[in-house]
């Protein structure tokens, strides 16, 4: 008798990183579509500090983890999450690799919140967010598991697609300068097309298209590092749209966790140790 290969059958075999993608692709469309039928439904999934620290909406700890400021955002997050999400799954397993997805998203809304419900505002806005803009993504849980890598693996060669980041950069720069005139317009159309040109350069494996990109190789150790502290430099002139604390509160997380794996099964992590050290 032949077997079927029914839903339940890619399901069970599909990776939990895959799984989550598909989650977080879903959540998005529902909220989308949800909120044009309810009046201010972002306020009811987006993690908002200043409530909080107040005790209130506390299920936004979780619902912004799933919930994006726009498709790119999504796309983003969710091209980073498949390429660092696969490896880090294959490493610590699948079961501990949700479970500390989903904790270290907590931690990294819960240090984002405090320290913007108590600190931010004023002249600290700018370091430590404000307590009325309310943050989304799941950029921070992504940095928890980057950080667990960057433990486990800290030699493993990786590439940091820097080009895409800069644009970004340089676009939310001329816009505080600027404003939103038909110049600025003109720019993020430029700057989605090389984008997207960008990704399919990375994505063609050819050195020299690849280049578009402007790819980083670099120590995995390095990588939240470039990540985090340029974008904090620059924040502290220019403000930017980006949850810089969650991303560090996930990545601290990520940095506990991946030690005390670390220290628990030294055998395993040497033997990973002895791989990406001889590459």
């Amino acid at each position: 008798m032949r077997r079927s290969l029914g839903p339940g059958f890619f399901l069970k075999n599909m990776s939990i990183t895959t799984k989550l993608i598909i989650a977080e692709v879903i959540f998005f469309v529902l909220a989308g579509i949800l909120g044009l039928f309810i009046p201010n439904f972002i306020d009811y999934i987006a993690l908002k500090p200043g409530m909080i620290v107040q005790g209130k909406y506390l299920w936004t700890l979780v619902t912004s983890m799933f919930m994006h400021a726009g498709f790119m955002h999504l796309f983003f997050n969710m091209l980073s999450l498949w390429f660092v999400g696969r490896f880090a799954e294959n490493i610590i397993g699948r079961k501990r690799f949700l479970y500390f997805y989903l904790i270290s998203g907590i931690i990294a809304g819960i240090v984002f919140a405090l320290l913007a419900g108590f600190f931010g505002g004023g002249d600290l806005g700018r370091l430590f967010g404000s307590p009325d803009i309310s943050g989304v993504g799941a950029s921070g849980a992504i940095f928890g598991i980057v950080g667990v890598v960057s433990v486990l693996t800290p030699f493993n060669r990786v590439y940091l697609i820097a080009g895409p980041l800069i644009a970004i950069v340089i676009q939310v720069i001329a816009e505080s300068f600027f404003g939103n005139g038909a110049l600025i317009s003109l720019l993020g159309i430029a700057v989605s097309i090389y984008i997207f040109i960008s990704i399919f350069s990375m994505l063609s494996f050819n050195r020299r298209t690849a280049r578009i990109a402007v790819p980083i190789e670099m120590d995995f150790w390095l990588l939240p590092v470039i990540a985090i502290v340029p974008l904090v430099v620059i924040g502290l002139f220019v403000p930017l749209p980006i949850g810089n604390t969650a991303h560090f509160g996930g990545l601290l997380a990520g940095l506990i966790y991946g030690y005390y794996l670390r220290k628990k099964y030294r055998k395993k992590v040497k033997m990973l140790d002895s791989i990406y050290r001889r590459q």
